[in-house]
């Protein structure tokens, strides 16, 4: 059996080569690659059946060759078609877990909550926010421990900016944002405010970001935002 993969890993190495070289961007085009990556999973069978002839029995020999090679197959196609696939299993698990996001692109889809609202998780700053949309809000309001965990300098913030919430009128400091992300929409320089302390339990997405979608509506019970291109 030893002997067998040393005749058989040779082949399957070069795949990998070639599929991590892909990766890195060495010299191959992104629309010629799925048919490549078949005709290599193709020309591994042949070669792996080819070697294992010359020291094997037939039956041994081919029964082998068709393992290596299906495996070979599969990581090949499975590669070319990683994006499909990554979105397949994305949106299956968005359909069961609350505020996931099931992304295809630039295109966003969040199941309402139990509650009615659309809870999501947002990447604010490379930080993980837990939010709710609010299309009544006219910019994105974080909480100070959302601030803070977005690196928001929160001791030197001016709360100049009247606001309503849930516990009355209060007040809020302007900042903007380094990054807003939702899935796989990024919006960079996100204008938002910072209520003060003991204002505001959630952090809410406001029209500061929804007004950067090319398109964002509700249908069917789920949240859909479209960045622009």
């Amino acid at each position: 059996m030893r002997r067998s993969l040393w005749v058989f890993l040779p082949p399957f190495a070069v795949v990998l080569f070639v599929l991590i070289a892909h990766q890195a961007g060495i010299g191959f085009a992104r629309a010629d690659f799925s048919s490549l990556a078949v005709m290599i999973g193709l020309a591994v069978v042949l070669a792996a059946l080819m070697l294992a002839l010359l020291r094997e029995r037939l039956s041994r020999a081919v029964e082998r060759a068709l393992i290596w090679g299906l495996i070979a197959l599969l990581v090949a196609i499975g590669y070319a078609h990683r994006f499909e696939l990554h979105g397949v299993a994305n949106r299956a698990i968005a359909e069961f877990v609350t505020g996931r996001a099931a992304t295809a692109g630039r295109m966003v889809e969040i199941e309402r909550g139990s509650i009615g609202s659309f809870p999501l998780t947002a990447q604010i700053n490379g930080a993980r926010i837990a939010m709710v949309l609010d299309t009544g809000a006219s910019s994105v309001v974080l909480t100070q421990e959302a601030a803070r965990a977005a690196g928001l300098p929160i001791e030197v913030l001016a709360y100049t900016v009247k606001i309503d919430t849930a516990n009355g009128r209060a007040r809020a400091a302007p900042v903007t944002l380094d990054s807003v992300a939702v899935g796989g929409i990024v919006e960079r320089a996100v204008p938002a405010l910072i209520a003060q302390p003991g204002h505001l339990r959630t952090n809410l997405l406001g029209m500061t970001f929804l007004s950067r979608m090319e398109r964002w509506e509700v249908s069917d019970d789920k949240l859909v935002l479209r960045g622009y291109p």
